[in-house]
This record gives structure tokens, sequence and C-alpha cells, in this order.
């Protein structure tokens, strides 16, 4: 079909044939949520105080990420003149938010590999936490053909009310952390709707009020969906057992709502499937189903509200063991994606380690609707509007000039691929944005590229100049230290793996757009940056990649819409605000306010308009 046409340029700097696709994403997002999200699910799913315990420092040690302090950074802001300021972060703390441009920066401890947002309801103006996993050290690394088990850490961070308009009023803070013994963690996935309530919700002693369910990906083959706390409900039931041990201790140990794996009751411990890299929760309510990808191929769904005695089996410490109610073989290697279509929650689509993307009928699971072969992708994305994915891409099989992101028509239109953005090195991470019809991508060259998409519900193939649609984030580079201070150019780096002599000669620097509007974008320095890169960035493999970005994740959330979080090898988690995009959605936002306030009532952390 004919599209209209749009002249001019939008408020923000973009044409607005650029910006009609955003504005159509954001009210179709909305209203699409309005119908398949919950305001409650789970209801026994609830946490309760003596299923948390307050670790001592001697108890914590083993979980806690190796690296007290992160590498040296410094942070140039387009715009903004360099005052030269080089930051080093003890583990656990961050930076203060710019005042101008807000962005928000903190240090783990290690390689950032799973992160996800909490959801939070539309209009609730809630504090938005980020849930983050890293590596225990920076040199750690693990087979992907055997099991591991072992400490692991599961961190989550307090950002604050990240309002588009506002952002951060204070530091990112770490509420609390998780202590696991199975190993590191490979995904991690919130309950999309129906798991949040109010901080001041009314709980009756032992049950704390719920901030969401976290579902964890382990390098043991199983999965663990653990109930999380508000953090001021956690610190008030626990008042009375941190007596005598430092009051700052913030890891916990907890026993998980549910254990998933694969097997049966007869046969309940079989490792052959090996390592669950990938899962996904159903998007559409009850959110009932989670898939699950692993090592050896299988695809595994798990009925979560089941209560049959052959796929549920309640456990001495009161928590369930919960065996899938369908399991195939979608791949011949590892699962390394996995997505449900957010329209339809019949359909889901896998890719994996044998360079295949297979979109599957969960009612017709004897073949897929459609397999493409093409290149070996790390990670997907599947956006509300559209039949299709945005892929991310391993360079190792990719065609000299089309390694990067492409958008993939799941076949029934019949589209050819829409080549996206073009990238020089490994694309480890892909997020998406419904509200802003927006993916951001994390590649091993440290830079975080954002693209707007073109509407895909129309054939891509005559779409003219794609590249004023995507724009550099921020850019990492890692640069030497000459004695005197951080100086000099990358041919100055030592080329060694070991974490330790790299941080001692080497700093990076985070070269930050300024994202606020896009006037003049295809003249100014980070754009000509990025289009430099794109066709003559150098990849440094004979060196420990520190500034590698290994995760992305969008906020899913309306009221911190245009937020982006990203982490990576040096173990710095840094969150930007997309303010020029962003200001789209304002429009939907007194409207959900009101709305959640009528079904809320105001509390002192959930203000309405």
């Amino acid at each position: 079909r004919s599209k209209p046409q749009c002249r001019g340029l939008a408020p923000n700097g973009f044409h607005n044939s650029i910006m009609a696709p955003v504005e159509k994403s954001s009210s179709l997002t909305c209203s699409l949520r309005e119908q398949k999200h919950s305001r409650w699910e789970f209801p026994d799913w609830i946490p309760v105080a003596h299923r948390w315990t307050c670790l001592s420092d001697s108890e914590a040690a083993p979980y806690l990420p190796a690296e007290e302090k992160s590498p040296l950074f410094s942070i140039q802001r387009e715009g903004i003149k360099d005052d030269g300021a080089v930051h080093r972060l003890n583990r656990f703390s961050s930076l203060q938010p710019h005042p101008e441009r807000r962005d928000v920066s903190f240090f783990v401890g290690g390689p950032v590999w799973a992160m996800a947002w909490c959801p939070t309801p539309e209009g609730s103006a809630a504090p938005q936490f980020v849930a983050v996993s890293c590596h225990g050290s920076m040199e750690e690394t693990h087979s992907v053909s055997g099991l591991h088990s072992g400490p692991a850490l599961l961190q989550l961070w307090d950002l604050g009310t990240l309002q588009t308009e506002q952002g951060s009023p204070g530091k990112a803070r770490l509420a609390y952390a998780i202590a696991a013994d199975h190993g590191c963690v490979w995904d991690m996935k919130f309950c999309p709707s129906g798991a949040w309530e109010p901080p001041a919700a009314a709980r009756v002693h032992p049950e704390m009020s719920r901030l969401g369910l976290l579902a964890a990906a382990f390098s043991d083959g199983r999965v663990l969906v653990y109930a999380l706390p508000h953090p001021e409900a956690l610190l008030h039931a626990k008042a009375s057992q941190v007596k005598g041990r430092k009051s700052h201790t913030a890891e916990q140990g907890v026993q998980c709502m549910a254990t998933l794996q694969v097997g049966s009751v007869q046969a309940g411990n079989a490792p052959e499937c090996g390592q669950c890299f990938s899962l996904s929760w159903m998007p559409c309510k009850p959110h009932h189903h989670l898939a699950a990808g692993f090592y050896d191929g299988t695809v595994a769904v798990w009925n979560l509200l089941t209560k049959s005695l052959l796929q549920c089996v309640q456990q001495p410490d009161a928590s369930l063991k919960l065996y899938p109610f369908r399991c195939f073989l979608a791949h011949d290697q590892a699962v390394r994606s996995i997505e449900w279509c957010k329209a339809d929650s019949n359909f889901l689509v896998t890719v994996g380690s044998d360079r295949k993307l297979k979109f599957w009928d969960l009612r017709r699971l004897y073949e897929p609707i459609n397999s493409i072969k093409r290149f070996l992708s790390t990670e997907v994305a599947w956006l509300l509007p559209y039949n299709g994915i945005t892929v991310a891409q391993d360079n190792c099989y990719a065609p000299y000039g089309l390694c990067g992101i492409h958008y993939i028509d799941a076949g029934y239109l019949g589209f050819k691929a829409y080549f996206v953005a073009p990238r020089k090195g490994t694309v480890w991470s892909i997020s998406g944005s419904d509200w802003l019809n927006t993916v951001a991508a994390g590649d091993i060259t440290g830079e975080l590229v954002a693209a707007v998409l073109p509407d895909l519900a129309v054939n891509p193939l005559n779409i003219k100049r794609s590249s004023d649609r995507r724009f550099p984030v921020y850019k990492a580079d890692l640069l030497p230290c000459s004695p005197d201070g951080p100086e000099g150019s990358e041919q100055g780096l030592p080329r060694t793996h070991r974490y330790s002599e790299m941080a001692a000669r080497s700093y990076l620097r985070f070269q930050d757009t300024d994202l606020r509007s896009f006037q003049n974008f295809p003249s100014r320095e980070p754009m000509r940056r990025m289009h430099v890169q794109e066709l003559k960035a150098e990849l440094s493999l004979d060196r420990l990649q520190l500034e590698a970005l290994h995760k992305v994740r969008f906020s899913p959330n309306l009221d911190s819409q245009g937020w982006l979080v990203s982490g990576g090898q040096a173990g710095i988690v840094r969150a930007h605000c997309l303010a020029g995009l962003a200001s789209v959605g304002r429009q939907l936002l007194p409207e959900c306010r009101a709305r959640f306030s009528v079904l809320y009532g105001d509390t002192p952390s959930c203000p309405g308009p």
C-alpha cells in the first residue's frame, strides 16, 4: 500500500518521515498493552521474609566479584568542554548523574553478560530497577559444552525515578543482591506485567510487597524463578536479622519460588540438554508460559501455573520443581536466543549456533513455519508492530560489508532482508523499544548505536538513506596511559589478554552523543565518527577487548521509555536517555497516570498526575 507523504522536519531534528512510525508505534503499544497486559498475576508467589537470609561479610565473600575497583575511565560529552577528569569507581558504587545529560555510570565488579529492566505499570512514576549479573573475575571463561556450577551474584540496582524530563535525582545504588550456587547467569527476564505492586501495599508479616518476578538461566542447566520484594519492604522485614552484623550488608541468601529443569518426574536430573543460554517469558497475560533454549538445541516450555502431578513437584523447602509440558529439538547446536511474538503468543522465534533462524507455531511443532540460514546470530529483538525480527550477528560468517544488524521478515510478507546498520565487529547484543520503534546494539568495538526503524509493514526495499536513521549513543575507546596521565593512541596498548596488565597501562574513554536533539545531525562529529567506524574500524583481537559491550537493554516502561542501559567487559554499566526520541510519548503519560491513580490510589512513591 502507499504511504502518506511526510515533509519537513520534526521538532527534534529528524525528518517527519522518520518520526511518523515512532508516533504510530507508541500509540499502538499503549493500546495493545491495555489488552495483553495484566494488573495482577501469580498471587501465590509472594516474597516472604523467612525465605531471605542476610549474609555476613564472610558468608558473602565467595559470591562477590573479584575486582574491588573499576578500570580508569573518562567521559567526554558532545558540546561540553572536556575537563580531563578520570574516574575509578569502587565495587557497587556509581557516579553522580550528569546535571544536563543525566547519564548514569556504575561499577558491578565484572564482565556483564545478563541484564533486565523490572517492568512497572504505565503511569506509576515508580523507581526503576535493573537486574544485572556479571562474571566473578575479568578473565573468567566457560566451556559451552559442559555444565558449570559455583557461586554467582544477581544484583538489583535502583536507578531512581527516571522521568524523561527530569532524569535521575541521585546516584544509582545497589538495592540488594542474591547469592546463588548454580554457576554463571546467561540470561534474565522479568515477568512482563502483573508482578509489580506499590511498595506501600498492605502485607501482613512475613509477606513483603512484591517488586517483580525474575527468571534466571544458569550454567548448570536450571532456570530459577525469584519473587523479588521492594527494597524498603526487605529492609523493614530484616531489621531484626542484621543485628550484630554490618548494617550495609546487601547480599541475600534466597529460596527461589520455582526451579525449572528439563526432564520428568521419573528422570528429573538428566543433564543431557546442557547449559541454558536463553529464555523468554510469554508476553501476553496470564504470562504462565516460560520458554528456554539449551546447549543441545532443545527448547523447553513450562506452564508455571500447572497443578499436574507429572509437571509440578513440591519441595521440602516449599518451593516448586517444574518440568516442561512441551519440549522439542529446535536446532542442531546451541539455542543462542529465543523470543515470543508480542501480538500472538502462539508464535516464537529461535536462533542457534547452526546459523539458522526458525519461526515456530507452538500448535504445530513438527516443523518450523520458516527456517532461514544466513549467518551466526547472537541475539534477536521482535518489536511489537512487525511480522519479523531484528537480528544481531557475529562477524565470523558475514560477507564483507554485510556484517551488522538486519531485519528479517518471518516469511508471510516475503520481504527481503533490510540492512539496518553495518558493523565491523561482532554485535553481542540487541534490544528494541516498542514505544520508540527503535533498536539499539552494542558490539565488540565498544560502540552503542541506535536505529529508528521505518514502517516495516511496508516493503523496506525502497527506503532511501537508511544512514540518516541510525546514530551513536556513545563510543568506548581503550587508550594507553602515559606516566603523566591518560593520553596516546590505540597503537600503544599492550598486546595481552590479562586484565591486570591491561588495566594498569590503559584507560577507557567514553564519547557520549548529545541525544536531546538531532538538529544538523549528519554534520555533527559523533555521526561522522560513526560512519568512519563503519568503513575503517580496526579489530584488535590480539588483546583483551576491555571496551566491548556485551548487553544492551531498552526500558520497557512508559515512564522511562527513552532510557537505555548497557554494559560489557569492563563491568561499567551506563544508562542513557534518548530524550530527543522519548518526547514523542509524553502525551500518553497524563492519561496513564490518571488511570494508575484510580487503580492503585495515590502512594508516596507513585504520585498521580
